[in-house]
């Protein structure tokens, strides 16, 4: 028997310059701007039609598999919450039935490392059902209706730039402003200075998980209260997102790390569990190596580093890193977002 599938995959994203500014008050109050790229790690997502009337949602990271009655709003606190959001969602609003399916996910690096994992998997998810369902979604379409099942239907605390990052894909200068206006500027930087970035860029997972909302709860909560640090970083954070662009658009390649050892120094006083002791070693044992700037990607807390080694530094700096017990991940930039297919 032809069974037909269809398939989605959405890119995870290195948050270049920028990152916090796109999160709530702040992006209400002052306007936020980041700078992001797309790489070649991927949230995968199929869906299969089912005989009978149930839904199966099986997460191959999490070793999860659940099982619901069909065409019924399911409980969220499940332990894959994104998926019963979607499925909630998609109901809610007409475009599902009370049909059986399967929706199996997976994704190339670890969840929350920092990559914008869960908001990619979302977006990687409602194209599978895009697909199906023949949804015409654009891209701000499908973005923002990511974002709204992720923070407003599940309450889940973070920002905006990962789900645009994974729609559009590329590298991209996004502004964000208030009443959930965003604006996805792609910059079109020569090959070679890519090719540069990519080469000079190492991308190291610490080994360690973390939950980015608790993080960026303490981070929207310092500017609620009009803590002045936490408000004085952040602008100088959506400063150096402008001053990446003009980096990587006029190729000066040479001043990234610098630009990004700023913003880490910036980032860190956003919050106080952004870092930690053993962060702050593998960043320093990095430079020591001739790294010249680098920073945690995402929220911070653990997962996935990345930095800068201009000139042949880079094998310097993966030798030294070796002591630290977590690994390197290669990638490469990807210019596309989302995609979907279907296969039978």
């Amino acid at each position: 028997v032809c069974k037909m599938i269809w398939r989605s995959k959405a890119p995870f994203r290195l948050g270049l310059a920028g990152g916090g500014t796109d999160v709530s008050p702040y992006s209400d109050l002052f306007g936020g701007a980041i700078l992001n790229a797309t790489v070649s790690l991927f949230a995968h997502s199929s869906l299969e039609l089912l005989e009978e009337p149930i839904i199966e949602f099986k997460s191959i990271d999490q070793n999860k598999s659940l099982k619901f009655p069909a065409g019924v709003p399911i409980p969220v606190n499940t332990g894959l919450n994104l998926q019963c959001g979607l499925y909630n969602k998609l109901l809610q609003n007409g475009s599902l039935d009370a049909r059986g399916l399967r929706l199996t996910t997976s994704m190339d690096v670890p969840p929350g490392s920092g990559l914008g994992t869960s908001s990619t998997l979302m977006v990687s998810m409602i194209k599978a059902f895009a697909e199906m369902l023949n949804l015409p979604f654009g891209d701000y379409d499908l973005a923002h209706l990511a974002y709204e099942i992720e923070r407003i239907d599940l309450g889940l605390a973070g920002g905006k730039q990962d789900q645009y990052a994974a729609t559009f894909g590329g590298v991209n200068f996004m502004e964000f402003n208030k009443e959930d206006q965003v604006i996805v500027n792609p910059l079109r930087i020569r090959q070679d200075y890519l090719d540069e970035l990519e080469h000079n860029i190492v991308l190291y997972f610490t080994a360690t998980s973390r939950s980015s909302s608790e993080i960026i709860a303490a981070q929207q909560q310092n500017v609620a209260e009009k803590k002045t640090s936490s408000i004085e970083a952040m602008h100088h954070l959506k400063e150096q997102s402008k001053m990446m662009k003009d980096a990587l658009l006029k190729g000066k390649l040479h001043m990234v790390g610098e630009i990004l050892d700023y913003g880490f120094e910036q980032k860190k006083k956003m919050a106080d569990n952004i870092s930690n002791s053993n962060l702050d070693a593998i960043y320093h044992a990095a430079k020591e190596a001739g790294a010249s700037g680098g920073k945690i990607s995402g929220a911070g807390g653990g997962g996935f580093m990345f930095f800068y080694c201009p000139l042949n530094t880079k094998y310097r700096v993966m030798e030294r890193l070796a002591d630290f017990g977590g690994y390197f991940m290669k990638y490469q930039f990807t210019s596309q977002g989302v995609r979907s297919w279907k296969s039978n």
